[in-house]
This record gives structure tokens, C-alpha cells and sequence, in this order.
């Protein structure tokens, strides 16, 4: 028994502080105003933001002509945040806790208790890009590189938002930089999602905007959607490798297999698939 509580306490003694941060920014009346929520909002703003910067460089596109307007991009902030919150919160209530919500079906609406999943929101912004672009006459795979570009600042975001909420945190550690998390018991953990926040957020669009502005890829479309689907996938892979499954699921299969893992796969295969099948119009046809 003394040697379990050992094992148990004395990495806490070593672990780095977890920053006591108020989910919470500020209440007025009975609306609250929250950091995961602010990071939704925030990521989907500065998308739309970048998106029209990148409209506006016509440089940056085969034959020099963007695929789209900049009023496209207003129109399209609905459509996407209708395509984020709807399709994330039906992709966790699929992939992640099915049972519950056909248990307790009033749960579904109950999404200030949180509950999303990125590949749920992946799935229902894509369908909101392929029905506005049809409905604009824009190239659809255009419209995946021009939304993609901006995607990794809005994930980051909302990691770190999970860190401050003291939720998805990692597996037991002894890593000097563990942490203890209120909501996590007394073991010393993996701060997994900043990991997910370093490598969803700031290293895709560091690799995004190096191949947009010196690798020129938007001339190509479908390279930097397939991009960001192939490095979203494998980062994601990577990180369930240090991140607790959900306690609903647990492993799949072996002790290390996730749902995350498995959800991932295709994402790599068919961003693989674009990124080997993205032409440049403009060498095609000799300019």
C-alpha cells in the first residue's frame, strides 16, 4: 500500500502547476461567456478573415484569377459555422457516445455540457462547402484549399480552450513537463491537448502558408486541402499515442488503438489521394 501511494504521489510533487484559468471570461446576466466557446468563434472569424486575404492576392492562383469573389466568403461564415456546430456535435454523438444519447435523446441539445467531435465538424463544413460552392459556381476543390488555409489557427484555439477547461487531457506520465489536472485524479498527465495545439495549430498553418506563399500550391487545387486533411490526420494519430481515451470508449483494440486513431486513417488516405492528383492548370496547358 505504501509503495502504490508512492508511485502515486511523488511524481505529483515534481509536475508543473496547472494554470488555475476561468473557463469562464466574464457573465453578464444569465449569458456566460466561455473560452471554448470564444475559440469557436475566434477561429472561424480569423478563417474568413484569411481566406479573403488570400481572395485578394490573385497572384497566389492558377492564371492569376481567384476561384471566387470576396462577398463568396461573407455569404459562406453561416454556412460554415452551421457546418462546424452541427456536424461536430452530430459526429460525437455517432463516433463517441451513441448509447447515451439514444438513452437520454434531450441530451443531444445540451451542448453547452460540451460534446464535439472535429471529424463530425470536418464532415459537416465540407458538405457546407461543396453545396455553397454548387450553388456559387465556384470550383469545389478550390474552395476547400481557400477555407483549409485558415482552419489550423481555429483548432489551436479550441485545444487550448480544452486545456483551460482541464478536459481530453493525456495519459499518466513522468515527464518533467506532467501535469496534474483538477478533473483528472491524482496522476501526474501528458498536457495533450497543447501537444494537439502545436501541431493542429501552429505547425499546419506554419506548413500551409509556407507552400501557399512560396510553394505557390494554391495553383493547384486540392494540394492544400489534401494538405492539411493528410497532416491533421497524422498529427492527430500521433497524439492519441499520448492522449487518455474517452472513458465511454476506452482502447479499441490493444491498449493503444482509439477511436481518434481510427477515424484518422481515411482523412490521411484521401488527403494523400489529392495531394498526388493536385495539377497546376497553368503548366497543363503550357504557360
Amino acid at each position: 500500500m505504501e509503495c502504490l501511494v508512492s508511485e502515486i504521489l511523488l511524481p505529483t510533487f515534481a509536475a508543473i502547476a496547472f494554470p488555475n484559468i476561468d473557463p469562464v471570461i466574464f457573465t453578464l446576466g444569465p449569458l456566460s461567456v466561455h473560452w471554448y466557446g470564444l475559440g469557436y468563434v475566434a477561429g472561424i472569424l480569423f478563417a474568413w478573415w484569411y481566406a479573403k486575404k488570400l481572395i485578394s492576392k490573385p497572384r497566389l492562383w492558377a492564371n492569376n484569377t481567384p476561384p471566387m469573389k470576396p462577398a463568396n466568403l461573407d455569404d459562406f461564415v453561416l454556412w460554415a459555422a452551421l457546418g462546424v456546430v452541427l456536424g461536430g456535435r452530430i459526429g460525437y454523438i455517432l463516433f463517441y457516445d451513441f448509447a447515451r444519447y439514444i438513452a437520454h435523446p434531450l441530451d443531444m441539445f445540451k451542448v453547452w455540457e460540451g460534446g464535439m467531435s472535429f471529424h463530425g465538424g470536418m464532415l459537416g463544413t465540407i458538405l457546407a462547402m461543396v453545396l455553397f460552392a454548387r450553388s456559387r459556381r465556384i470550383n469545389v476543390y478550390s474552395m476547400l484549399d481557400t477555407i483549409a488555409a485558415g482552419v489550423p489557427v481555429g483548432l489551436g484555439l479550441v485545444r487550448v480552450a480544452n486545456f483551460i477547461n482541464s478536459e481530453l487531457w493525456g495519459r499518466p506520465t513522468d515527464v518533467p513537463w506532467g501535469m496534474v489536472f483538477p478533473t483528472g485524479g491524482p496522476f501526474v498527465r501528458h498536457p495533450s491537448q497543447l501537444y494537439e495545439a502545436g501541431l493542429e495549430g501552429f505547425v499546419l498553418f506554419t506548413v500551409l502558408a509556407l507552400l501557399i506563399f512560396y510553394g505557390r500550391k494554391l495553383k493547384s487545387p486540392r494540394f492544400i486541402g489534401g494538405t492539411f486533411v493528410t497532416l491533421y490526420g497524422l498529427s492527430r494519430i500521433f497524439v492519441e499515442f499520448f492522449r487518455e481515451p474517452d472513458a465511454q470508449l476506452g482502447y479499441l483494440y490493444g491498449g493503444w488503438l482509439t477511436m481518434g486513431m481510427v477515424l484518422s486513417v481515411p482523412m490521411v488516405l484521401v488527403g494523400l489521394a489529392f495531394i498526388l492528383s493536385a495539377r497546376n492548370p497553368e503548366v497543363a496547358t503550357g504557360r
